[in-house]
């Protein structure tokens, strides 16, 4: 790697970090390729965060654990990176591996691929037992921190607790979880699936002063960027919503094709000059 190109890794990690830092909320949306990257710079965002379900969607895969390995995700990452100058987060899914040494692995590769910061979750990919145990979560976080530490320049770690979105509706051991990871030096904590004010201001509170992240653009999530500031969120991350809303536009000008036979769909599109104006600038 040249050094030219460290230079630009490390300060763009100084940026990420220095966003969790100051006053006020801010949204990383989650580009699911290097085009949608560049959109996303270009309309103002300043990070961005990958997304795990947009990749597979993308690749024709489902989402979860094993159906995108490490490598193919690393690979996604570099080639955001190289299509935008902002900070990039990736979604590390469970670390590619159940030991701690196999977060503290991704976690350097995914640095040494000049990523900002990365997420490590609790999930264990597996139907039947979705939730790694409080005790083996907890040192898979200490490792993956300690992973962080070593490097020579910041690394966000985000470490989740998914008992949400897995069929365990406990708040009471999410937040167990939560505050075990911050306490092990998380740098933001992460429970999708906080449905209410009062959920979201429990986890806030818990792990104060650590930056909470919240996921929008599920159904059902009806709160608004000032709503979330005032609950205390710094962080606001949209997962997949936005590849499923355009493969939404896509569904939608298909069916328009085969059942009506109109071509109408392409009134609202982009148009031509403006996408080759767009990707002509980098």
């Amino acid at each position: 790697m040249k050094p030219s190109a460290v230079n630009s890794f490390q300060a763009r990690a100084e940026t990420f970090r220095a966003l969790h830092q100051r006053s006020g909320i801010f949204v990383a949306p989650n580009p699911w390729d290097a085009g949608s990257a560049r959109v996303l710079e270009t309309l103002g965002f300043k990070a961005l965060a990958t997304t795990s379900a947009g990749l597979a969607f993308a690749l024709g895969k489902p989402d979860g654990h094993a159906a995108v390995g490490r490598e193919e995700t690393l690979q996604n990452t570099r080639q955001i990176i190289n299509a935008t100058s902002l900070p990039v987060a990736a979604d590390l899914e469970n670390g590619f591996g159940d030991e701690p040494s196999a977060c503290a692995e991704t976690i350097l590769l995914a640095a040494k691929n000049g990523l900002a910061g990365g997420s490590i979750e609790d999930a264990t990919g597996k139907p039947g037992d979705p939730i790694y145990p409080f005790e083996l979560a907890l040192e898979r976080v200490k490792a993956a921190v300690a992973a962080a530490r070593s490097l020579p320049h910041p690394f966000m770690l985000t470490a989740r607790a998914e008992n949400l979105i897995y069929g365990r509706p406990d708040l009471k051991d999410t937040i167990k979880r939560l505050e075990a990871f911050a306490d092990a030096g998380a740098d933001v904590l992460f429970a999708p699936g906080l449905k209410t004010p009062e959920e979201i201001t429990a986890v806030v509170k818990a792990v104060a002063p650590r930056p909470v992240n919240v996921i929008m653009g599920l159904s059902g999530s009806n709160f608004t960027l000032q709503q979330l500031e005032d609950l205390g969120v710094k962080r606001v991350s949209i997962g997949s919503s936005l590849v499923r809303a355009a493969y939404g536009a896509i569904f939608r000008a298909a069916e328009e094709i085969l059942h009506k036979g109109t071509f109408t769909y392409a009134d609202a599109a982009k148009p031509y000059g403006d996408m080759n104006q767009l990707f002509g600038k980098y």
